[in-house]
């Protein structure tokens, strides 16, 4: 084989091999640990919340509430005449609401409150298989311990970013309304202070989809390299492929 046949074979297994690509094969050989990935950060996000709630506040539910999203969703359509702003109003639907009831008020008012919003459940099934994918491609990856920490930081940062701007608690004290807000005001912050940060919400949240995709495509040009390398052997006469 020529030196010059042997090259342009490189190029187009260099091609063949690159981090979309190894990104593909991830995803096409580890679905089913990514699914497993998507639920349980889907589900437990929302045991999470809805723990911490009884924790900061020292009582548990005494009211759950089941509403008729598909009917919802199907009158926001009907009944929106501009098809821009159905997707907003339709992420802020509620399918569940859990929460403590005061009932020294009238019919009582909710103290405080896990809201089951669908489109936050389906971010974090997204964030789930987004994050499994990182540190799947980060066990087959063979960087140092130092690379390894960084990377493993990295995707720990943009998780949290996500995950925290997708909170759906809600308490009396901030307006009884469900925001990623209200998790900082229940850990001390100021309420005022909580609110004025809500705003912030799509910019860290981006923000963190931006350090895990950049961390998975990293991760995918490292496997794409390392393949590529050993895809070809060094001879006396040029180059071959093992």
């Amino acid at each position: 084989m020529t030196h010059s046949s042997t090259a342009g074979q490189f190029e187009t297994n260099s091609r063949q091999f690159g981090p979309l690509a190894v990104i593909g094969q991830t995803i096409r050989t580890s679905w089913r640990r990514l699914v497993l990935w998507s639920l349980l950060f889907a589900v437990l996000f929302q045991l999470i919340m809805l723990l911490a709630l009884i924790l900061r506040f020292q009582a548990v539910p005494n009211y759950v509430n089941f509403y008729d999203w598909i009917g919802n969703v199907i009158w926001i359509i009907q009944s929106t005449p501009s098809w821009s702003d159905m997707p907003p109003i339709i992420a802020e639907e509620w399918l569940i609401e859990i929460g403590r009831m005061n009932y020294e008020y009238g019919t009582g008012i909710s103290v405080w409150a896990l809201n089951v919003v669908p489109s936050k459940v389906a971010i974090m099934g997204l964030l789930g298989a987004l994050t499994g994918l990182c540190f799947t491609l980060l066990k087959r990856d063979d960087c140092s311990l130092t690379h390894r920490r960084g990377l493993t930081l990295s995707t720990g940062i943009g998780t949290t970013l996500i995950a925290m701007t997708n909170v759906t608690m809600s308490w009396v004290v901030c307006c009884a309304t469900p925001s990623w807000v209200v998790g900082l005001a229940m850990l001390g912050l100021g309420v005022s202070t909580s609110l004025a940060l809500e705003t912030m919400g799509p910019l860290l949240s981006g923000s963190g989809l931006f350090i895990l995709s950049c961390t998975a495509y990293f991760l995918a040009w490292r496997t794409s390299r390392n393949s590529n390398q050993a895809a070809v052997v060094p001879t006396q006469t040029g180059v071959r492929y093992a």
